[in-house]
């Protein structure tokens, strides 16, 4: 069975998914102040997916060599199809933020601009640029930069243009100090309102103060920010050794060339065409002209004002009454399986396993993997504390976690300081599974198998399953995992894990081969499953397969999905809802009906070439009844979700579903939580 026209690429299905989440922003229903947030999260992503993606497919596109012409060719039509999605989003996005700005006003919180600012405001914003501001502000010449992708990208710039009477114009660039003092500037409320400005607009006004004394009386500032190339993203997407190929291939392209570039459309043409010739564009990157401002991934933070009313409900994590008990965790799990999900349940319960593993004398040794670490991790702090106490503790850290990199590198230092071995993944793999061993003295070692990483930051925003098991068997196949990590190239096979690059795409195969058969057999035939993304060949070719057979495939996807239902005697059998709310969708957790005997796994793993091929990963089954309830219960929630969800067709359409006028639409993650909370109550 082919794939030709029923495959969609992996970055086109990222611009629809992205763009699911501006529909999201774009919702009167959503809280107001949680539209900004779903704005700056749209811009943020769309950030990384130029420096990581469209840089690969660049350097692809400029591929000279001709036996790489039809995959050279592929790129610069996805390129294309790329920017002209772009070019629309960009429209919606400036509608959407246009819409939103105009109900904050209706809502007292005033963003306003240096033309909008009365004088005691005007009089406020010059002290504090003298008090605050003026040593982080450094006018350069724009005649005396040589290219400003030397600059860094994660900046906003303003191009600025300069008159002293008639005189020929001058041009300068400042770097807005964004980290240093942030993005918004809180303006003395007045009158029951509340006032903010830009910190670009801050700095417009303040011009002739940083440009004192030069004889200027003319001043002229427009916006604009670039993407760079982050580097070639290593992994399977292609097929085996033609990066390095291509690398050999390509025309010589410096590390760090902007990809993207985006200006205030009103920017004089003379000021544009300086600023233009500083990035070293080709042919092939995306120049748009866009509005006043730019880099809103800075909405994410954009200041409350004590307007609690204008974001979502608090939701207190639940208390696990079985876990609340003053008695030993590790004692709890060794008497049968416990879990988290996060952030219904807070991700405290499994620190508070480390911190009793790190003084009890119960505990010989804790071995886990860290791919993503919180800035003051106190998963990080357990474990140097284990060691302190004389605990055997080894960690693999993944020093090419992207864009975590700089923070890895400083967190594996301290922790070699106290003692603890640290293993820097797998050359040539990158260690991507969440597990943790913890080596008993009596009473039988445990192990933690999580969805997302051992990282307190994300469990507030990322929903994650993470299970703790005594489970002989799969306790063992997790310290088999670590002797694999330290030791790849040795042969070991695992009784019950699923675990790449060895054999997990193989067991799934095997897995949906059996509805397959079962189908055939007039058996109990489906596949239940909640994944980030999908675009493995084999793995959708397979699920393919399945539906012509008649299996029922239902699929929670939330990112990219290079499936597309409803092709007749192909794909007639598969759903998909892709679901965008307050958390981030994140669990993978997979159900199979197995001929009546359902089976449950949960981990790592998307079926992505990345997971299944070049990454060490690991997918646990779930054998725990009271488990699996509650991962069916998950699932089938997030099937229902007529409020959040979205029909993912292939097309990017992102239509919401139909909902009958006497139904009401349901929200999985709300439905989530009042269970857990009623759950909580009825077990206390």
């Amino acid at each position: 069975m082919k794939l030709k026209n029923s495959y969609i690429d992996r970055d086109l299905s990222w611009m629809y998914f992205n763009r699911r989440i501006l529909s999201e922003a774009a919702r009167q229903q959503v809280p107001l102040l949680e539209r900004l947030t779903f704005l700056g999260i749209y811009s943020n992503n769309l950030d990384e997916f130029f420096r990581v993606r469209m840089a690969t497919l660049n350097r692809i596109a400029e591929c000279s060599e001709k036996y790489l012409h039809r995959e050279s060719e592929h790129a610069k039509e996805l390129i294309k199809q790329i920017n002209k999605l772009n070019n629309s989003y960009a429209r919606e996005y400036e509608h959407v933020i246009g819409e939103v700005t105009k109900q904050l006003r209706q809502e007292h919180i005033y963003l306003l601009n240096e033309h909008e600012i009365d004088e005691e405001q005007q009089a406020f914003v010059s002290q504090l640029y003298r008090q605050r501001l003026n040593g982080f502000i450094s006018p350069v010449w724009l005649s005396a930069v040589k290219q400003l992708t030397d600059e860094a990208d994660e900046n906003i710039y303003l191009a600025i243009k300069l008159l002293a009477g008639k005189n020929k114009a001058d041009y300068a660039l400042i770097s807005l100090p964004v980290a240093e003092c942030g993005r918004f500037v809180r303006l003395p409320d007045k009158d029951g309102n509340s006032y903010l400005m830009y910190m670009d607009d801050v700095v417009r006004h303040c011009l002739p103060i940083a440009f004192s004394g030069l004889g200027y009386n003319s001043f002229e500032a427009y916006a604009f920010k670039f993407t760079k190339d982050a580097e070639m993203e290593i992994d399977n997407d292609l097929r085996n050794g033609m990066l390095q190929k291509i690398s050999k291939g390509v025309k010589s392209r410096k590390k760090g060339d902007a990809l993207r570039v985006i200006y205030d459309a009103n920017m004089p043409k003379d000021l544009l065409k300086r600023v233009m010739t500083k990035l070293n564009l080709d042919k092939l990157d995306t120049v748009l002209a866009g509005g006043r401002y730019h880099n809103h991934k800075d909405l994410m933070s954009f200041p409350d004002c004590g307007r609690t009313d204008l974001k979502y409900p608090s939701w207190p994590p639940v208390i696990k009454p079985e876990l609340e008990e003053n008695q030993s965790l590790l004692h709890h799990i060794q008497l049968g399986d416990r879990f988290i999900h996060v952030p219904y349940h807070s991700f405290d319960y499994y620190i508070r396993v480390l911190q009793e593993a790190a003084i009890s004398k119960e505990v010989k040794s804790i071995k886990t993997t860290l791919y993503r670490l919180a800035r003051d991790s106190k998963v990080v702090k357990a474990l140097i504390c284990a060691a302190r106490n004389g605990k055997k503790v080894t960690v693999v850290i993944e020093l090419l976690a992207r864009f975590d990199e700089a923070s890895n590198i400083d967190w594996s230092k301290k922790m070699q300081d106290a003692g603890i071995h640290v293993i820097f993944g797998v050359e040539g793999l990158k260690v991507h599974s969440k597990i943790t061993h913890i080596e008993m003295k009596h009473g039988g070692n445990i192990a933690c198998i999580s969805t997302g990483n051992f990282h307190e930051g994300n469990a507030r925003m990322y929903t994650d399953y993470l299970i703790m098991t005594a489970a002989r068997n799969i306790v063992n196949d997790v310290d088999h995992v670590f002797s694999f990590i330290e030791k790849p190239y040795q042969p070991v096979r695992f009784k019950e894990l699923l675990v790449s690059p060895n054999e997990m795409k193989q067991r799934f195969i095997r897995l949906i081969n059996e509805e397959i058969k079962n189908k055939k057999s007039g058996k109990p035939a489906y596949i239940r499953i909640k994944v980030n993304h999908i675009t493995d060949p084999t793995m959708v070719n397979k699920l393919y397969e399945a539906s012509a057979a008649g299996v029922a495939i239902d699929l929670v996807v939330r990112g990219n999905c290079s499936l597309v239902p409803n092709i007749p005697g192909k794909s007639e059998n598969i759903r998909i809802n892709g679901i965008i709310d307050r958390y981030l969708e994140h669990s993978r957790i997979f159900i199979f009906a197995n001929g009546g005997a359902e089976k449950y796994f949960i981990g790592s793993a998307d079926w992505m070439p990345r997971n299944l091929d070049n990454r060490i990963e690991v997918i646990t089954p779930v054998y725990d009844a009271t488990i699996q309830q509650d991962l069916k219960q998950v699932v089938d929630f997030g099937l229902r979700d007529t409020c959040q969800g979205h029909m993912v067709d292939g097309r990017g359409s992102n239509l919401p579903w139909k909902v009958e006028s006497e139904e009401t639409p349901f929200r999985s993650q709300e439905a989530l939580y009042k269970h857990y909370c009623s759950t909580s109550k009825n077990q206390r």
